[in-house]
């Protein structure tokens, strides 16, 4: 028998007492499989120990480990942990986009946001038919080698120009249809940002003139005769008769539903250069321009030597259409496939300059003022001129400066001003300076810092302003009256029995939309308002074509206008204006990049902002 093991003489003297919340249980977390499976369950035996009995919890969590990690090589981190990578490139790439934007910011606090044109998500439904439609509108067609194409059916004797409603959904359509097309032949359509980014042709397009070759649609001679309608400037049929149709053309609609005439001028002189560059006869057509005859405004524009294709041939879209027609609806999906060809074509990028040197090249070409305002144009230059020229030799000549003043239903960019007007003082401080700068070297006395200031603007009571007394108009052939004036004209004997007439309205305030569309109109119902064109809505708004008298009085604005643009770009040294104002913006064509931005005399005091050509 084996002798026991006496406790009670043990030198130690000491005692475990568990702690109450210990679990004296077996379990795997506070066992050591290997020793509790070596150690012998008897007590008996000569092996017996305490050591199973006298074990540690494992180390806590929370607690370094005892031993050190094994290291990873570099080429196990993306296997083991791809998330931390992958967020730490998310954030270094959001820092260094945080910087940029703020650099940017930095550098360019005064630009002028540049909106792009987006197209809206418009939905069309398709109906397949054996006929074609009475009205324009894109098709798809199937060639002979059963290919799915499409193109635009206008009938043949439908009326040119299409209305302003027409032309702003006819671009949809043309995307729509597209699209249709290209899925028909398994392909994926084309993205709005391929419409607006580059001028690549689409191949599944067919112009009308090569349709009709290929029998996808009726030809002129099977048909009735093509409608000879619209208006093209300058154009004799009798003198065109024997000249061949233009390959290639493109003709501005003048017609818009913008009661001012800025915009329309600044789309004209930079179609018309696109045009030259791009190889394409241009032409103007104004049956339907609210400021009534081109000619009355401006002199004919140079004709090409060849003549107009068929109504029917000239299409809103796409941009690569052999002829191809442009109004300010359409301007926002044509604009940007042009400027891409012509930055192709010339390698210029679409900077401030460039689009300034493509406005100043139609400026030259087409702004020659009728006869009768142009001999008074160069007349009253002539005049200001010689109130600057100084009698004596010795001394310098004064200084023009040219002020535009627009007010009416267009406000200034500027935070402070942009719900009122800037203020005469803010002119006539930039004139002052302007005027002292010029001096600046001269041996001129003080007393002899003498300027000449010419004043255009939309309100007429800007001129009779304190700060304004001895500044000259900048054309006095016609100009707008105030109410005052305009009441004084009538006949007013109390003792004489007067036809009613509503009463007299002055263009106190400046040039306003309601008010050039109401001009000259005879209502029997006051609150019915002349719609601008393109605002019918349902039907209950149907524009009825101004009367002659309407277009008179419009003509007379629109002449005002140009006069007054013509006299400060050619009059002034200096010229201070808003570049809120479109008028502001063709000022800086007129005077050019050298003279207007390099050398100063384009100034504007709306913000820090620079020149800016297009808008849509």
């Amino acid at each position: 028998m084996a002798p026991r093991l006496d406790l009670t003489h043990s030198t130690h003297h000491k005692v475990m007492v568990a702690p109450p919340r210990i679990n004296l249980r077996r379990a795997a977390s506070y066992n050591n499989s290997q020793e509790r499976g070596s150690a012998p369950l008897s007590a008996t035996t000569s092996r017996f120990n305490f050591n199973h009995l006298l074990f540690s919890p494992p180390p806590s969590p929370s607690l370094p480990a005892l031993v050190p990690r094994p290291k990873r090589s570099p080429s196990q981190i993306f296997k083991t942990r791809p998330r931390r990578a992958l967020r730490n490139l998310l954030y270094f790439i959001t820092i260094v986009s945080a910087l940029y934007v703020f650099v940017f910011a930095c550098r360019h606090r005064d630009a002028i946001p540049a909106v792009l044109p987006h197209f809206r998500g418009e939905e069309f439904e398709m109906v397949g038919q054996d006929v074609l439609p009475d009205f324009p509108t894109p098709i798809v067609v199937t060639d002979n080698k059963k290919r799915s194409k499409w193109t635009v059916a206008i009938p043949h004797s439908y009326e040119f120009p299409l209305s302003i409603r027409e032309y702003s959904g006819m671009s949809g359509r043309c995307r729509e249809v597209s699209s249709h097309a290209r899925e028909l032949s398994h392909k994926s359509p084309l993205t709005d940002d391929m419409f607006l980014a580059y001028d690549k042709p689409d191949d599944y397009f067919v112009d009308v003139e090569e349709a009709e070759k290929n029998g996808l649609l009726p030809s002129a001679s099977k048909g009735s005769p093509p409608k000879r309608s619209g208006h093209f400037v300058g154009l004799d049929w009798e003198a065109m008769a024997g000249k061949p149709v233009c390959e290639k053309s493109l003709t501005y609609v003048m017609e818009s539903p913008d009661a001012g005439l800025g915009r329309s001028m600044m789309a004209l002189w930079t179609l018309y250069a696109l045009a030259k560059e791009q190889g394409r006869a241009f032409f103007v057509d104004d049956s339907r321009w609210a400021y009534g005859a081109y000619t009355d405004l401006f002199q004919a524009p140079p004709l090409p030597d060849c003549r107009p294709p068929p109504r029917h041939h000239m299409l809103p879209c796409p941009v690569q259409a052999r002829h191809l027609v442009v109004s300010s609806v359409t301007s926002k999906d044509v604009y940007p496939a042009l400027m891409a060809k012509h930055r192709r074509n010339t390698g210029a990028h679409s900077t401030q300059h460039d689009l300034l040197e493509l406005a100043r090249t139609g400026y030259k070409a087409l702004f020659v003022l009728n006869k009768g305002d142009q001999e008074y144009v160069d007349k009253r230059i002539k005049e200001l001129e010689a109130k600057a020229k100084s009698g004596d030799t010795s001394s310098q000549d004064a200084p023009i400066i040219g002020l535009h003043i627009r007010r009416g239903d267009t406000h200034p960019l500027e935070y402070q001003y942009r719900d009122t007007y800037i203020p005469a003082e803010v002119f006539i401080g930039h004139a002052h300076r302007l005027a002292e700068s010029h001096y600046n070297g001269s041996k001129a006395e003080g007393a002899q810092h003498r300027s000449v200031t010419v004043i255009a603007s939309d309100d007429p009571m800007v001129s009779k302003e304190a700060d304004f007394s001895d500044a000259f108009l900048a054309q006095k052939r016609i100009r707008l009256a105030t109410k005052e004036e305009a009441k004084g004209q009538e006949d007013t004997n109390p003792h004489v029995l007067h036809r009613f007439k509503e009463e007299a309205q002055g263009w106190e305030g400046g040039f306003f939309a309601p008010m050039f569309w109401n001009l000259g109109a005879e209502r029997k119902n006051n609150a019915a308002a002349t719609a601008a064109p393109g605002e019918d809505g349902d039907g209950s708004r149907q524009a009825e074509p101004p009367s002659e008298q309407t277009l008179k009085l419009r003509s007379f604005i629109g002449r005002a206008y140009v006069m007054d643009l013509a006299v400060l770009a050619g009059a002034s040294d200096k010229v201070v204006c808003a570049v809120s104002a479109t008028g502001c913006k063709l000022l800086g064509v007129m005077l050019g990049w050298e003279r207007g931005m390099e050398r100063g005399a384009w100034v504007n005091i709306d913000g820090g902002y620079s020149w800016s050509g297009l808008s849509w």
